[in-house]
């Protein structure tokens, strides 16, 4: 049957199609049974007819055999094909556990992690898997791509060496797509500016760090820079992270990169890379890895952002106060016993539950107060409405009380001056004072005092004052590091609480500013200043007493 099918060489794309199914179905049911040569002529031909099968074809076929794929050298073409037709057949294939471990090291990233996502595995392949690294299932493996004419159509009983030129790296062709989705992703179905900014891009390195293929952007502004050796003073190049794993031959995780060129190459990217070494003599070869432009979470304070990142963030909240008002409504529910009777340790839970979603509840207001700030600098300041600020600390502190007593710090506000009263919104007030004492109790050592001032210096000073010392975790920290979201007092914590120091203090300074004030960040104190109404207070009682 094999030999019959072998000797036609396909005229047309129909032929071709029934070739490829007649091979597909064989090799599915009798190849283990099969022998050698015939084994290898029928991988040739199926090799060679590939390209001019179409996808659909494809996946549909290997669908179609998915169930029944027990020959792993079958398997192993389709695995290779482009992502839709390997995950099929990946997803359903049965295989011994010895042809599983033949197979992937010659299997591209992706279709490791769909082997990853399978739960009927034998535990030596999820083992094999694991000893891969996490990265092995996510940087698909650079190759070198070899532009050429589409080939004439080629006989199946040719050579094997006429498949080269057909064949030619598969994998750089799965990168390229992967690369080309990405890129597009989420972009409008309109043509593109031809600046537009790139998102990602492949890269592979030498023994000696320096990279010398690419694939994503323009060769230009990556090929030659070296990862072996950090950068300094903004010049192209990488981090002292990246610099460092090369030297211990590790793995390299979202390490920074700059690049030079056009907009659409230049600025700020973030990598991550697998060293790889020679299978035969196990020598070092250098990297492979993938790059992306960071996310704004990664970004620095003082970055420009998205004009619609206060949108996202708005999105985002409205997402969350559904589901958030559902848990609260039906723990009110239980708490409350409005079914029925409810044991006391549901009613606690119950409790719990509430107290929790108002804690959540209170964070989605300083996210959606934080979105609304970034847009401060537009607004006016608030409406002339007084305020007692020595009330605002006095009805603070006593709330931060339970705080206090959980973190065993205390808190000691002398006044100066008076009387205290600002022109901000009373909520605001609160709000600000509020975030601000409890940003700093939470990075406090136990058993310390948390010591400040709130000033009016003069009777007719245009400026109230809210002072206080900086504790000793953060006493020689940098404005610009306590301004960062991702800082810690412990160290570098990119993936810090939402409600980190930084993000409290710019919260606090957004509002401060939409007031007219603003929170300065001193060497030994941080300073909350709001406009005073002092002046404006005593005008009154004059014209009062005048009268």
């Amino acid at each position: 049957m094999i030999a019959t099918i072998l000797r036609q060489a396909p005229s047309d794309t129909r032929a071709s199609i029934a070739a490829w199914r007649q091979l597909s179905d064989i090799l599915a049911q009798r190849g283990n049974q099969l022998g050698d040569d015939d084994i290898r002529r029928s991988l040739h031909a199926l090799a060679v007819l590939r390209p001019r099968v179409p996808e659909a074809v494809r996946r549909d076929c290997a669908r179609a055999i998915a169930k029944r794929g027990r020959f792993a050298p079958l398997v192993a073409l389709y695995a290779n094909d482009v992502p839709a037709v390997a995950a099929i057949m990946l997803g359903s294939a049965q295989l011994p556990e010895a042809d599983w471990l033949a197979m992937l090291p010659a299997t591209s990233a992706m279709a490791r992690s769909v082997l990853a996502g399978r739960s009927d595995l034998p535990r030596g392949v999820y083992r094999a898997l694991a000893s891969l690294g996490s990265a092995a299932v996510a940087l698909p493996q650079p190759a070198v791509s070899v532009e050429a004419a589409p080939a004439p159509l080629v006989a199946l009983h040719a050579a094997p060496d006429a498949a080269i030129g057909s064949g030619t790296s598969q994998i750089s062709e799965l990168v390229r797509r992967i690369d080309k989705y990405q890129s597009t992703r989420g972009q409008p179905a309109t043509a593109a500016a031809p600046q537009q900014q790139r998102s990602a891009f492949l890269f592979e390195t030498g023994p000696d760090g320096v990279i010398h293929w690419v694939d994503g952007v323009t060769r230009g502004a990556v090929i030659g820079l070296s990862i072996a050796e950090a950068a300094f003073g903004g010049e192209p190049g990488t981090d002292g992270v990246a610099a460092g794993a090369f030297r211990q031959r590790a793995e390299i995780l979202n390490a920074r990169m700059m690049l030079e060129g056009t907009p659409a190459d230049g600025g700020e990217w973030r990598f991550s890379a697998l060293p790889w070494f020679d299978p035969a003599t196990g020598q070092f070869r250098g990297y492979r890895g993938s790059a992306r432009r960071p996310n704004r979470n990664e970004m620095p304070y003082g970055r420009p952002v998205g004009e619609d990142s206060g949108d996202s963030i708005r999105q985002l909240i409205h997402e969350l106060r559904s589901p958030l008002n559902a848990i609260s409504g039906f723990a009110q529910i239980v708490a409350g016993q409005m079914f029925g009777p409810v044991s006391q340790g549901y009613r606690t839970m119950a409790d719990t539950i509430v107290a929790d979603a108002l804690s959540v509840q209170t964070i989605i207001d300083d996210l959606e107060t934080a979105a609304r700030s970034n847009v401060a600098t537009a607004i006016d300041p608030s409406p002339d409405e007084v305020v007692d600020m020595g009330a605002v600390v006095t009805q603070v502190e006593s709330d931060l009380a339970p705080l206090l007593a959980e973190q065993h710090v205390d808190l000691s506000i002398s006044r100066v001056g008076g009387p205290f009263m600002g022109l901000a919104n009373d909520a605001n007030a609160r709000r600000m004072v509020g975030r601000l004492l409890t940003a700093l109790i939470d990075v406090s050592e136990t058993g310390t005092i948390l010591v400040g001032q709130l000033v009016t210096e003069t009777p007719h000073d245009d400026m109230l004052q809210l002072r206080i010392v900086r504790p000793a975790t953060i006493r020689f920290a940098t404005a610009s590091d306590l301004l960062d979201p991702g800082f810690s007092p412990e160290g570098e914590a990119p993936g810090a609480a939402v409600l980190s120091l930084g993000f409290s203090l710019r919260l606090v300074d957004s509002l401060a500013r939409a007031a007219g004030g603003r929170l300065d960040i001193g060497h030994n104190a941080l300073t909350l200043h709001l406009r005073s109404a002092n002046s404006k207070t005593e005008a009154g009682l004059e014209a009062q007493q005048g009268e």
